[in-house]
């Protein structure tokens, strides 16, 4: 049973440079929300409470003013330094002492994901091995690609290929046994300079406990690590939240609805709302209170 999750908001953001020399790449907004919102999202629907976000020195003061130790919603948030970036692998050896010898999911702070959880959640209940997930792409040269035979097994993993075998990408969430943390501290700098979570996925191929679940269409999967995705993101969170009348990544909604909040509590967070409009919208989720509901 997976208890806790690592959320990568490190890396240069070099792709969204100059904008990532005064911010981290995570803190961008995505519409009305800072793109963390949106993976730290996932999490919190998956049931998951005990978060570690992994970031650069310079922006850790930044997450923890803008998240707090995740107590206003029934969770437990910590923090961790990556020093230098060397691979999204890094991160979770980085996070070797907060998981204590536990699995983990893990997830990546620039990817957005939206539509039917159930095979996230699902994922939940790992015991041993990894489950990975795989969506088509039409770049398949862009991001991490897995092969996979008509009973869905998986025959082969690359990274960013120059001649896909595939076009099934790895989007970044993953689901990991507590051998992690080990096998991620054993990865070798690939030709890019970089541990590449390709590589580590396939030492679980290889002792065959990988598993790679299919995402249906009504799933949708949004890189915003580069200028293109970023607003490609923000206008499909902007559409989707007009169309529908309900916001996108609501941290707090979520946390009510995964029971881990009392009306009374969230009443009191809609309070404490800067901005009006967040303040009407809390407060019409409630039951008995005045405003439109969901």
């Amino acid at each position: 049973m997976i208890r806790k999750a690592v959320v990568l908001a490190g890396g240069k953001g070099t792709r969204l440079d100059p904008l990532t020399r005064v911010i981290s790449k995570q803190l961008l907004p995505v519409y009305d929300k800072p793109m963390i919102f949106y993976p730290l999202s996932v999490v919190m629907r998956c049931g998951i409470r005990q978060v570690l976000v992994v970031t650069a020195p310079e922006w850790l003061a930044s997450y923890q003013r803008l998240l707090g130790d995740g107590s206003s919603l029934g969770m437990s948030i910590s923090y961790a330094v990556q020093e230098r970036p060397t691979g999204v692998p890094d991160g979770l050896v980085i996070a070797a002492d907060w998981l204590a010898g536990e699995g983990c999911l893990f997830i990546l702070g620039d990817n957005l994901f939206f539509g039917n959880l159930d095979p996230l959640r699902d994922a939940v209940g790992l015991v041993a091995g990894a489950t990975a997930f795989a969506i088509p792409t039409r770049e398949p040269e862009k991001f991490g690609i897995v092969e996979l035979d008509e009973e869905g097994r998986v025959l082969s993993l690359e990274e960013k290929p120059s001649q896909p075998r595939s076009d099934l990408a790895l989007p970044g969430v993953y689901f990991f046994d507590p051998t992690v943390v080990a096998k991620a501290g054993a990865l070798r700098p690939s030709s890019r300079g970089e541990t590449e979570i390709c590589e580590l996925l396939g030492h679980y191929l290889c002792a065959g406990q990988l598993q790679c679940r299919r995402l249906g269409r009504g799933f949708v999967w949004l890189d915003a690590g580069t200028p293109e995705g970023l607003l490609k993101a923000g206008n499909f969170v902007a559409t989707l939240t007009h169309r529908n009348g309900y916001e996108l990544a609501c941290l707090e909604e979520i946390a009510w609805r995964e029971g881990w909040l009392s009306d009374e509590e969230l009443a009191s967070l809609a309070g404490q709302q800067h901005n009006p409009q967040r303040r009407v919208y809390l407060q019409s989720l409630i039951p008995n209170s005045p405003g439109p509901r969901l």
